[in-house]
């Protein structure tokens, strides 16, 4: 009769629990991009068994909801990077709760009080700004606040094929391989590679780009010590910086160094199977491509795949441009407490899980992640690391900076493949950006 009645209390209790408000679990909603994946990892919640960046966000928050039954987070998947889909969202009063942004864009909404500072709310679930990277933690830093949670540092990569690179007779006795220390150097081994192997030397991804064309620039520029962004409503482009960059990756084109006619897709399918020594990727693609060298029969297998940064080709600072990912979250008056509770829980969590973040291949956020030997023992993470140190963004302030990466996506096209003169497209390119900046 005992046992009868603590049924009988149980299942009055679960019924109260449906109908009665005070417990109910409380709602979330989180947009974020890095694709879709549902088929493969839509319910799964071993985050160790998850790969690549969409399977481990999918797994970590299937995770967070089956940990936290008080909290129901509800997801949408928009395509990248979904900026447009956000402003949309702010500008009808309907913005998600939490949502992924780019560093490079926090300013963008930040600077019309659009999303909440993260201080407050990581202080109260024990998150501290020393707990994360010099990098990770100013990118996310606006006007002395923070206002993402910083989950990453990325960055573009030299992702390489070592059995083409051993065919090109590039590659030093301890079997890394030989990158160049100069722009003549990168030309002169790019045409020996062309010679040894009859493939370019790099896979780039230029048709329908504008990304890939300003990271590199922005990159090259750093080396050189300059500083285009001095003013942040106001860049200069038409330097002789510029030019040598500009004039570099002409030559490259002109002289079939590079693949020339593959989108963002192409390229990866081209890199894999071998058509190409060094495909221009990000952090991201590091746990696939090294997923691919372990596979007997694929082309980065037979000889082997190595990672770095960027080489440096000039004789300024030893930098790249970084970036990072972000959760942000938008100011919402009508948010609970317990709202703000929960998207502090989100938040830890995050910071907690921030190694099987880093599989994906970026730079952990968290200083005590990346100093760990868990993640040193990661694969390629002894090249790649040292992007922690190398890594510079543009200055927070400078507003609108992916409305900016297609301006100079666009002008860099034109002048690579020569249907612009270098001096017009760098002129033009700086023209439209102050245009832009003068009219926020």
């Amino acid at each position: 009769m005992h046992l009868k009645k603590l049924l009988f209390a149980a299942v009055s209790a679960g019924a109260i629990m449906l109908v009665n408000p005070s417990f109910a679990a409380t709602e979330l909603t989180v947009q974020r991009f890095f694709g879709a994946c549902d088929a493969d990892f839509g319910t799964n919640t071993d985050v160790t068994k998850a790969v690549g960046e969409c399977g481990i966000i999918t797994s970590l928050i299937n995770k967070f909801n089956a940990d936290n039954p008080d909290i129901h987070v509800s997801v949408t998947t928009v395509e990248w990077p979904g900026y447009d889909q956000l402003t949309a969202q702010f500008a009808s009063g309907d913005a998600p709760d939490i949502v992924t942004i780019h560093e490079s864009v926090l300013s963008d909404y930040q600077s019309k009080g659009l999303l909440m500072p993260l201080d407050a709310v990581l202080k109260s679930v024990g998150v501290t700004p020393d707990a994360f990277t010099d990098a990770a933690r100013n990118g996310a830093t606006k006007d002395g606040k923070i206002y993402g949670l910083p989950i990453d540092s990325w960055t573009m990569l030299y992702h390489i094929n070592m059995d083409l690179f051993k065919q090109a007779d590039l590659v030093n006795p301890d079997g890394t391989p030989i990158l160049p220390k100069s722009v003549d150097e990168l030309l002169a081994q790019a045409e020996q590679f062309k010679q040894k192997t009859g493939k370019p030397y790099f896979v780039q991804n230029l048709a329908n780009e504008t990304a890939l064309f300003t990271r590199n620039l922005y990159t090259y520029l750093f080396q050189q010590g300059s500083d285009f962004f001095a003013d942040p409503k106001h860049v200069k482009l038409n330097t002789p910086e510029a030019k040598k960059v500009v004039e570099m990756y002409k030559t490259i084109f002109a002289k079939d160094y590079t693949t020339k006619d593959l989108d963002y897709g192409g390229a990866i399918n081209a890199f894999l199977a071998g058509e190409g020594g060094v495909q221009l990727n990000g952090t991201w693609v590091v746990g696939d491509y090294n997923a691919q060298s372990e596979t007997n029969g694929t082309a980065l297998n037979k000889g082997g795949y190595a990672v770095y940064p960027y080489p440096q080709l000039f004789d300024g600072a030893h930098a790249q441009y970084a970036d990072g990912h972000t959760w942000a979250v938008s100011a919402k008056e009508d948010r609970t407490a317990e709202q703000t509770a929960a998207i502090g829980k989100f938040l830890k969590f995050f910071v907690d899980n921030d190694f099987d973040w880093s599989r994906t291949g970026h730079l952990p956020a968290v200083k005590s992640i990346i100093a760990s030997d868990q993640f040193k023992a990661l694969p390629h993470r002894d090249t790649i690391s040292a992007v922690a140190d190398l890594g510079r963004s543009l200055p927070s302030e400078v507003q609108r900076q992916f409305a900016i990466q297609d301006i100079i996506g666009e002008e860099l096209a034109a002048a690579t493949s020569g249907q612009k003169d270098t001096d017009a497209a760098l002129a033009d390119a700086e023209t439209r950006i102050n245009e832009l900046l003068a009219n926020l």
